[in-house]
């Protein structure tokens, strides 16, 4: 009997795929609804989209199916984030007046008010995740670490129990949360009284996220059934994400093209970063290796 695991390309890549539409879909509704409406009417149009996300999610507690409840849930957090949150927070900001962050080279717009105002739910945020931290057992590998983390061998002990477990419901706490941790991770990044647009730590922030999704891709493939590997799929595209948004906020690759005389610090990360790759890479097949021989 082999030791290789079959490979899902087909579904991997349907399941990236179903993300990449979806998240231009929603963006473009959601645009569409914000030019076609003014003042409070603005207010009423993201309440009415995360309504229906709201719903989406709520029916698919009720239908029968792994995939049919995960496709429910992510499409239902889409729609709340880009309708109650996005929205929402667009409003207030041009409703007081909250200015556009411009580029000081070019004058363009490099972040929009309402994201200017995102890294002010921090706190919000941080409540969120001591809930998830502290009271449940649950599948997210991202929480699964820091628990292990923080409480050691106490793990088991301190999140005993998993919460009511509605597929639906899950996928959409896994979409907000993970949308709002990037936002606020990349609004931190790029805020020059923190970190800095073009701090090598906003650059390292990039290559993580594009590396990182590099591994999450490669289990993905490894994932049978639907419902699973839409749910790591959309995990994975937001994480590559994050790499193409910092990419993008620095012209890291232009500026690299054009003089890379002129970006040694950048380089010096990159090259560091996929030389830690390597090193991790190697030392894990020969960890594998030794274990298998043990």
């Amino acid at each position: 009997m082999s030791g290789t695991k079959q490979l899902h390309w087909a579904k991997a890549v349907v399941s990236i795929a179903v993300t990449l539409v979806a998240m231009p879909l929603t963006h473009i509704l959601a645009r569409a609804l914000k030019d076609g409406t003014s003042g409070v009417e603005q207010f009423y149009a993201g309440m009415g989209m995360g309504a229906v996300g709201l719903l989406m999610v709520i029916v698919g507690v009720f239908v029968k199916g792994d995939a049919r409840q995960t496709l429910l849930g992510l499409f239902g957090g889409m729609f709340y984030w880009m309708g109650a949150v996005d929205f929402l927070f667009m409003y207030y900001a041009n409703r007081f007046g909250t200015q556009a962050q411009l580029d000081p080279v070019t004058g363009e717009v490099v972040s929009r008010p309402e994201y200017l105002l995102l890294p002010a739910t921090f706190g919000f945020w941080a409540m969120t995740m001591m809930l998830y931290l502290f009271c449940t057992r649950n599948g997210c590998n991202f929480l699964n670490w820091w628990q292990r983390l923080f409480f050691g061998r106490h793990k088991k002990e301190i999140a005993a129990r998993p919460m009511t477990r509605h597929t639906s419901i899950v996928v959409f706490m896994e979409v907000v949360t993970m949308l709002w941790t990037c936002y606020l991770l990349l609004m931190f990044c790029y805020d020059g009284r923190f970190i800095g647009d073009h701090s090598p730590v906003t650059l390292l922030v990039g290559m993580v996220g594009f590396i990182g999704s590099l591994f999450m891709f490669a289990r993905l493939l490894r994932y049978p059934a639907w419902g699973m590997s839409l749910r790591y799929g959309y995990a994975t595209v937001i994480i590559f994400w994050i790499g193409v948004e910092v990419f993008d906020r620095i012209h890291v690759l232009e500026g690299l093209w054009a003089a890379p005389s002129e970006h040694t610090d950048q380089l010096a990360v990159i090259g560091l970063s996929l030389l830690a790759t390597a090193a991790y890479l190697i030392y894990n097949k020969l960890h594998k290796k030794q274990t298998a021989t043990a």
